[in-house]
């Protein structure tokens, strides 16, 4: 019997112990053996050239592979990471060790949440996932501010031994990983009227273009993979909201990154000592817990007006950076950190809320059966808004999706025309639209 509790708990734990960490203030201990803030900069900027390149192919395989393996590779890469920069002492062996950090955030990033509104939505309970995403914000926070509290006892341990510390955290979280149930949706899983109303509807699609295809063979996981790579990128096309929506997340979330990660040298250059550089780090972490906990109070407000907001309040703890008075830098982090977690929150529920529901799973559902059935265009999620017209009324399109108020109407006005001077028994037949619980 699945335990929706059990599954959460079992969230929070590994999350708790992926994210903390003596070596967490990790700007102060590579500035400690030596390395400036230019090479200090650059193993970042290696960092986050990794994250980007594999954001999209790590959560591809998580689709592919299921999120608790995602996870348990997740903690294998940082784990690896760890044991490459408790092993060396060069520069080239620090910015490897970014490298398989940066994985280990990318198969991270995400896997976990969706496992856990999947696992909420299996026990009918989905409505509580703002407050687990909430939840997990705090746990990120505290976890990080013990592990920034802790900057002076790595430092007193020496980084290997710090790693190496880190390297048994991973370890037990992966034990706790390995309880987690992996929800997965099949078609058993669909109510009936659900599954028969999208059964129909790719049935009348094929009857509309007087087309018939055997199924396909099962893709392999490259070919699958390739699926979900397309998908992403049309969804991204498609639902410039949610593009937004999470570029907004992303530029909040990038100056409170840098900021924190550079104010662990700036406080020392301001004058404060070492022993006071962990409580330092670890008020301005706090500010994060009052950011997830704020934006609960905000659940009627625009999302213009929360990145608005929230763009102000880093902005100011970067001009109170600049002033050199380490109590109003930690200030002016303290104040970041609240902005940059109260968007998150705000924001991750507003995705899964629109855009993860009942709604959009069958409508997948439905075009996959479009897929395999041989009526949807196999390079449909690669072409390109000028070429989609063209595709249309040279007869390349046996289905296609578009806004029915926006541009069905027109279609008929032009596309029709256009496609039956090329092919006069054609026809433009709607099919019925999948219900969406947020329509």
């Amino acid at each position: 019997m699945f335990k929706i509790k059990r599954q959460i708990n079992l969230l929070y734990i590994s999350s708790f112990l992926w994210n903390l960490s003596i070596t967490g203030a990790w700007v102060a201990i590579l500035a400690a053996r030596g390395f400036s803030l230019v090479e200090i900069g650059f193993a970042e900027t290696v960092f986050h050239i990794t994250s980007l390149l594999f954001e999209i192919p790590s959560g591809v395989l998580a689709d592919v592979l299921g999120r608790k393996r995602t996870l348990l590779i997740s903690n294998a890469m940082s784990i690896t990471g760890c044991l490459i920069m408790a092993m060396t002492s060069g520069f080239a062996g620090v910015c490897i060790s970014f490298v398989f950090h940066a994985l280990g955030y990318n198969f991270s990033s995400g896997s976990g949440d969706a496992l856990a509104y999947d696992s909420l939505k299996l026990a009918g309970q989905e409505e509580h996932y703002e407050k687990y995403s909430s939840n997990q914000l705090i746990i990120y926070r505290i976890t990080s501010a013990i592990s920034t509290l802790c900057a002076g006892v790595a430092l007193l341990l020496g980084y290997r031994i710090a790693y190496l510390v880190s390297v048994v955290n991973h370890l037990i979280a992966m034990f706790f990983l390995l309880g987690l149930v992996e929800v997965e949706h099949t078609d058993e899983e669909a109510p009936a009227e659900d599954a028969a109303q999208a059964d129909s509807a790719a049935q009348e699609a094929q009857n509309a273009v007087q087309t018939t295809a055997d199924e396909r063979p099962a893709r392999s996981v490259p070919g699958r993979m390739l699926d979900c790579f397309r998908e992403s990128l049309r969804f991204l096309r498609d639902n410039r909201k949610a593009t937004a929506l999470m570029f907004a997340n992303s530029i909040v979330g990038a100056f409170d990154i840098l900021l924190l990660f550079f104010l662990q040298s700036k406080l020392r250059d301001a004058g404060l000592e070492d022993q006071y550089l962990g409580i330092a780090l670890f008020c301005m972490e706090l500010g994060g817990i009052l950011g997830a906990k704020l934006i609960l109070k905000l659940k009627n407000c625009r999302y213009v007006l929360i990145f608005t907001m929230t763009s102000f309040c880093v902005l100011t703890g970067i001009l109170l950076e600049h002033t050199g008075i380490a109590a109003v830098m930690v200030a002016g982090g303290f104040l970041s950190a609240i902005a940059d977690d109260a968007v998150k929150s705000a924001i991750s529920s507003k995705t899964c809320r629109d855009y993860y529901d009942e709604g959009m799973r069958e409508y997948w559902r439905f075009k996959n059966k479009l897929y395999n059935g041989g009526l949807l265009h196999p390079e449909y999620y690669l072409v390109s808004s000028d070429d989609f017209t063209s595709y249309i009324v040279n007869g390349n399109f046996a289905t296609f999706e578009d806004h029915i108020n926006a541009n069905i109407d027109g279609r008929h006005g032009y596309a029709l025309k256009t496609l039956q001077e090329n092919y006069p028994e054609a026809d433009l037949v709607p099919i019925p639209p999948l219900y969406n619980v947020y329509d």
